[in-house]
């Protein structure tokens, strides 16, 4: 059974740093590793994605603030965030493709406020 476990989510003022990692434990073989947020009464959202080849993808509201990374070797994914602000606060979900299925995690709280 795989299971994922995010890590790092938190408070944070405006113009901060967080870095989110998710770990994928259990047999999988991994072809696609993202991160959704879904901010308080909206709908969930992509945020990035990473392949198994390296290609990223971005929403256009993180593009140059935010950047996604992986370790094939941990099956973890990375998400750096950088210069927040209060738009970005919403629970970060991690989502996992593999050969067996599709996965995602019970997310992390990301909150950005003074």
């Amino acid at each position: 059974q795989v299971q994922l476990v995010e890590s790092g989510g938190g408070l944070v003022q405006p113009g901060g740093s967080l870095r989110l990692s998710c770990e994928a434990s259990g047999s999988i073989f991994i072809l696609y590793m993202g991160w959704h947020r879904q901010p308080p009464g909206k709908q969930r959202e992509l945020v990035a994605g990473i392949s198994r080849g390296g290609n990223t993808n971005y929403a256009d509201s993180v593009k140059g603030r935010f950047t996604i990374s992986r370790d094939i070797a941990k099956n973890t994914v990375y998400l750096q965030m950088n210069s927040l602000t209060p738009e970005d606060t919403a629970v970060y979900y991690c989502n996992v493709g593999g050969r067996g299925g599709d996965y995602w995690g019970k997310g992390t709280l990301v909150t950005v406020s003074s």
